[in-house]
């Protein structure tokens, strides 16, 4: 059957003075127009072509050529270029704007910002811009532990962690324990796969597994010190809080680094913390 809101394959099955008709080769649908500027040249009945399925001004189904920046599913950052009384209207790439209703907007919209929204079809089959994102992602992605993966953070709760959408589809959570810097609701990250829930989220840390990130620690714990003078105020009795405050890392990892330093002979304990040698 013909998608809205998706690119899909679509197979030619007339042609007109005002485009192409396609269809699925089920033929379940009215066929819909591929309006004749966007035709390509040379292309023949019952050839397929790739196109996104939509409303046009009329509210008409229509098929477009051009690729929109969201399809159903998908979450992504997108430009107010108009508010009105029924809600906002985004820049998603074609020739309609996108329509954001008030009751899928949190907080005040205003026009030239930019928003974290997903795509979907409301109860009426109009494709429409949320803001409440996490009811659209999927919890079936095709990722495994330690697969590294790209997302954008779409809400954080200061209790739990930074929720995720991966690829910009699927579900996935970094916990609390885990974000050792600021983050925004909207900022790009790349992550690591530790574990795949049992309803298919995604748990992500933004730290190397291993050696890899012990390295990392450790440079930057030696940038730190020699910053300070060559030395840092911490030691076996400096709380977490402490620790992440100085150096946005847990106090595991914290200690690995100095048992690294200590073996390596770079470093000495003091009364208060360490120096470098």
């Amino acid at each position: 059957m013909i998608e809205l809101g998706k690119i899909q394959k679509l197979e030619v099955i007339r042609k007109t003075e005002f485009g192409l008709y396609l269809n699925t080769k089920e033929r379940k649908d009215d066929d819909i127009l591929l309006p004749i500027k966007q035709v390509p040249e040379g292309i023949k009945i019952g050839d397929e072509i790739e196109v996104f399925v939509y409303r046009d001004s009329k509210d008409r189904i229509i098929a477009t050529t051009k690729k929109p920046k969201l399809v159903v599913g998908e979450i992504g950052v997108l430009r107010v270029v108009e508010t009105t009384r029924i809600g906002a209207f985004l820049d998603w790439g074609l020739e309609k704007d996108l329509l954001l209703p008030f009751k899928e907007q949190k907080g005040k919209v205003e026009r030239g910002r930019e928003y974290l929204v997903g795509l979907y079809v409301d109860k009426s089959n109009r494709l429409c811009a949320t803001m409440k994102t996490n009811r659209i992602l999927s919890s079936h992605s095709p990722y495994k532990v330690d697969d590294r993966v790209q997302g954008i953070i779409y809400r954080i709760n200061k209790d739990m962690g930074a929720f995720v959408a991966v690829d910009n589809k699927y579900d996935a959570m970094i916990p609390k324990k885990e974000l050792y810097w600021t983050y925004r609701i909207g900022d790009k990250i790349e992550a690591r796969v530790t574990k795949v829930r049992e309803d298919g989220k995604l748990a992500l840390s933004l730290r190397e597994k291993g050696q890899i990130q012990t390295d990392e620690d450790v440079i930057h714990v030696l940038t730190k010190m020699i910053k300070n003078g060559g030395v840092l105020m911490l030691n076996d009795n400096s709380s977490p809080e402490e620790i992440k405050n100085q150096l946005n890392m847990s106090k595991s990892a914290y200690k690995k680094v100095i048992g690294r330093l200590l073996k390596d002979k770079k470093i000495e304990v003091t009364k208060n913390g360490v120096k470098l040698l």
